[in-house]
């Protein structure tokens, strides 16, 4: 590309941004002037309302930028995978969690700023996640009604691509810093084992009110979906695992000992800082479909 350029988006187009590789050898992400909606993406898809995507003007100004398919390394590895974790929120599945059981409970607001916070990396997860049920306290009943009421809204695209996964022989997991409570109706639809599972625990009295959260389980802090990364390839002594997610602490996964290759699904939230250092950044999971054997 040469000179300024610009585009508005095709809905039936895959928008791709730079490869991990061209965000570090041109200039830093926020001067390439891309521009979009102040709403969160929705999915890539066949939908019927416009895409907010869709709506926004792309202005970029570069004399070259790399918008190709990933590596060949990169898709190597992908094709080769013995396992892919999955974060839940926001990837698997269209909403935050957290954010929508404190809406039902009437904190949505609040909550959703420390998600944001948290997502993005400003602060310890452990904190954040604290913090966020401190503000709710959500009772058991008021899960199972929230579940009743608001079933998980399964992203487009994913239950096809982990029915492809499995046919291949590679072990689908989900590592979420959300609640095994509100993720096993997910695992249940997408035909996951709860073993492969590995998540946060909201605590209970006997009589279903809150008491918190395990912090033993290893998501429930900082660094954790590593750790979690790093038991299941152990456990297993998988070769080659993928971890696949939309914020930093699923970034945090591609460490030694980790995730080979840290995907970032942007087909729901962009976020800038955690796009620029991934290995490749999909808004649609037929191109990852597309991309296996």
């Amino acid at each position: 590309m040469a000179g300024l350029i610009n585009l508005r988006v095709n809905p039936n187009l895959t928008c791709r941004l730079p490869s991990r590789q061209a965000f570090r050898s041109l200039q830093p992400f926020s001067q390439f002037n891309i521009k979009y909606p102040e709403a969160s993406f929705t999915s890539i898809g066949l939908l019927k309302k416009p895409l907010l995507l869709v709506q926004a003007a792309l202005e970029v100004t570069s004399t070259s930028m790399d918008t190709s398919l990933p590596s060949g390394d990169v898709l190597r590895v992908w094709r080769s995978a013995d396992a892919v974790c999955f974060d839940v929120d926001s990837t698997v599945c269209l909403d935050e969690g957290i954010d929508e059981l404190a809406d039902f409970c009437g904190a949505g607001q609040a909550v959703a700023e420390w998600t944001t916070r948290a997502m993005n990396g400003v602060i310890p997860f452990e904190e954040a996640l604290a913090a966020r049920l401190s503000l709710f306290k959500p009772s058991l009943s008021q899960v199972q009604d929230f579940l009743e009421k608001r079933p998980p809204r399964i992203s487009p695209g994913i239950a096809e691509l982990i029915t492809k996964l499995k046919e291949n022989g590679t072990n689908v997991y989900l590592v979420s810093g959300g609640f095994r409570q509100m993720i096993e109706p997910v695992a249940s639809t997408l035909g996951i084992p709860y073993e492969n599972i590995f998540a946060n625990n909201l605590l209970f009295g006997d009589s279903g009110e809150f008491l918190g959260f395990d912090a033993s389980e290893p998501t429930s802090r900082s660094g954790g979906k590593a750790s979690a990364v790093q038991q299941i390839r152990e456990a297993h002594q998988y070769k080659t695992l993928v971890m696949i997610g939309d914020g930093a602490t699923d970034l945090e996964a591609r460490k030694p000992g980790g995730a080979d290759l840290f995907i970032c699904y942007a087909g729901v939230q962009m976020r800038e800082a955690v796009a620029r250092e991934a290995d490749w950044i999909v808004f649609n999971f037929k191109e990852l479909v597309n991309n296996l054997p």
